[in-house]
């Protein structure tokens, strides 16, 4: 997951403004998202033992009893070590697509991060988009295909034909 979100880098770190600021914020991050899976895998594991399902989402419901007493703990402290991944992850993520999309709809105006206004109406219709989205599809695993089926696709078929005739634009005369 950690090596999708290496498109928003660069512009993190121009706007930190600071050049030192990015290593601090790397280091940062790398700690606080390692605590976060390695609890998440601990207290998944404790919690659901050798019974846990493929999709961890699946396993919690409200009458999970585990093999162990404190199980409502463990089930809640995982609970809420996803929903921290979650608030630490989503605005990365959107960043990068608030990015794409911006310089999609608006080519000749002045960069997102001077125009509040624009930042702030992109970012509250994606994320009532995101809510709808994950309100409507009952199922996580749902989007894993698409994703999956998508990608594959897109990887094999379409990027390699894309990059060919954008190549072929810039150096008619090579080929």
């Amino acid at each position: 997951m950690q090596h999708k979100n290496l498109n928003a880098v660069h512009p993190i770190e121009i706007e930190l403004g600071i050049p030192g600021a990015m290593t601090s914020a790397v280091k940062i991050s790398l700690v606080v998202c390692s605590v976060i899976y390695f609890s998440i895998g601990i207290f998944g594991y404790l919690l659901f033992g050798d019974s846990i399902n493929a999709d961890i989402l699946v396993n919690f419901d409200t009458s999970s009893s585990g093999a162990i007493a404190i199980s409502p703990i463990l089930n809640d402290i995982v609970r809420l070590s996803y929903a921290l991944h979650l608030m630490l992850v989503f605005p990365l993520l959107n960043y990068s697509l608030r990015a794409n999309i911006d310089e999609l709809i608006f080519p000749k105006k002045e960069l997102l991060a001077t125009d509040t206004k624009r930042f702030m109406f992109l970012t509250l219709i994606l994320l009532a988009l995101s809510y709808i989205v994950a309100i409507a599809i009952p199922s996580v695993w749902y989007i894993y295909q698409f994703m999956g089926s998508t990608s594959n696709v897109c990887l094999a078929f379409i990027f390699p034909g894309a990059i060919a005739l954008r190549s072929l634009s810039f150096f008619p005369s090579t080929f």
